[in-house]
């Protein structure tokens, strides 16, 4: 069975995620931080609806907790999927940024991929089968006001992505970034209405977690297997 690793897959777009993977018959390592009591109630629904999982609790900004936390994990067999879904949000024009709302959204973000993926590369290398994901933002591509921060993290990744991609294309192992764009959730739900939502995205709707979910577990499939160093946006025509 194969093993995956979802970072921030407490959230409500990493628990579509989760759901998903382990639906496709993926042992499934849901990881939290402040959420770690809801990525092993997670875990359990998981396990009760006859799928395989566990959780795991590390902060992404602590590099050497974090690093421990991949190596033990990996002992027990190295996960092949690594979805890295963690982040956060510190909205504010720039000019009223402070260091620490710029410092911590990429240090989860940006710095949390490297975190999370590094320590797990060669064991995954050494398999010659791999999927690495990175869940970037429609803000990376387009841009929005009082997220400087947020945009820079996201658009980190995608670069992040496609150099990761030309090191690792040899040994079977993928690198994309999915960049979602409104996205229901409750802090979605809070901060846009209806109207606002149809004003700004064509399809004139929030997308669903699952949908994203869905273009996440083709990216981990055997059938994505050509695709490599790509952005794909899942937005409803808004880039």
């Amino acid at each position: 069975m194969k093993r995956a690793l979802v970072t921030g897959g407490a959230s409500p777009l990493g628990a579509a995620i989760c759901r998903r993977l382990a639906a496709e018959g993926l042992h499934v390592v849901v990881h939290a931080h402040a959420g770690l009591a809801r990525a092993e109630a997670l875990a359990a629904e998981l396990q009760a609806a006859g799928g395989s999982a566990e959780a795991l609790g590390c902060d992404l900004t602590d590099l050497a907790a974090t690093r421990a936390a991949m190596l033990h994990l990996a002992e027990a067999g190295v996960p092949q999927v690594v979805v890295h879904n963690a982040g956060t949000h510190q909205d504010v024009p720039m000019a009223g940024m402070s260091e620490d709302q710029w410092r911590g959204v990429l240090d989860v973000s940006l710095g949390g991929f490297y975190a999370a993926v590094q320590p797990l590369l060669l064991p995954m290398l050494a398999t010659r089968w791999g999927r690495i994901i990175a869940v970037s933002s429609v803000t990376a591509l387009l841009g929005n006001r009082g997220q400087v921060n947020y945009g820079a993290a996201k658009a980190g990744l995608i670069g992040a992505v496609k150099s990761l991609a030309r090191e690792v294309a040899s040994r079977g192992v993928t690198v994309n970034a999915v960049a979602p764009g409104v996205i229901a959730s409750p802090a979605v739900d809070a901060a846009l209405d209806p109207k606002r939502i149809a004003e700004i995205v064509p399809m004139k709707r929030a997308g669903r977690p699952e949908e994203v979910a869905a273009l996440v577990g083709f990216l981990a499939s055997a059938e994505a297997g050509y695709i490599t160093g790509q952005v794909i946006s899942i937005n409803g025509g808004m880039a």
